[in-house]
């Protein structure tokens, strides 16, 4: 499929607001792979496809997660994870992506994982602060992102952590993990 057919059948899968912040990640995907080195196209592809699945009803999400076999663990998790998963499979089944890069750059962009590639950290970056997104601690996220996609990530990933905890709710080990990892990456 090609990338107007595939944005033409995204944006579709969602409202108008949540399309407006898939072209944010797109744009922002763009920019720092360019910055941090990663393949720009992948990069917007993933940003294109990333949350195409975000509005699916839950049981449709984890019908897409089972089919897929991959990761199943994430349906005893926060539902709000689960999208990332879908789509990835979806990415896959129905828009034809088979570049793992992109497929885990899709499917890690909400729970990151250990080990990332520089295209899953762009992806999961480019989510967090694209221009759309405002929230505390957004700002030092995109200055941090002016000269480490590690200390940028590790910055939302903290954000993401603090608002889970607060709200007393479970934490995803994977998520966990990351983090973890991520301070071992800028610690060497």
């Amino acid at each position: 499929m090609n990338r107007e057919e595939m944005m033409k059948t995204v944006k579709e899968e969602m409202p108008e607001k949540r399309w407006r912040h898939t072209l944010g990640v797109m744009e922002t995907a763009v920019i720092l792979a360019r910055r941090f080195g990663a393949d720009e196209e992948k990069a917007d592809r993933a940003a294109i496809l990333h949350d195409v699945c975000k509005y699916w009803p839950v049981e449709k999400q984890a019908d897409a997660i089972r089919e897929s076999g991959f990761q199943t663990d994430v349906l005893s998790f926060d539902k709000e994870l689960w999208h990332a998963h879908a789509g990835a499979w979806i990415a896959s089944a129905r828009f034809g992506v088979k570049d793992e890069d992109v497929l885990n750059a899709i499917r890690y962009h909400t729970s990151g994982r250990e080990d990332m590639s520089i295209l899953e950290k762009v992806v999961c970056l480019a989510d967090y602060m694209e221009p759309g997104r405002d929230f505390p601690g957004v700002d030092k996220i995109r200055e941090l992102a002016e000269t480490s996609l590690e200390g940028a990530l590790l910055a939302g990933f903290d954000s993401t952590l603090s608002f889970l905890l607060q709200k007393g709710r479970r934490v995803y080990p994977l998520t966990v993990l990351t983090r973890n990892r991520l301070i071992l990456d800028l610690d060497v």
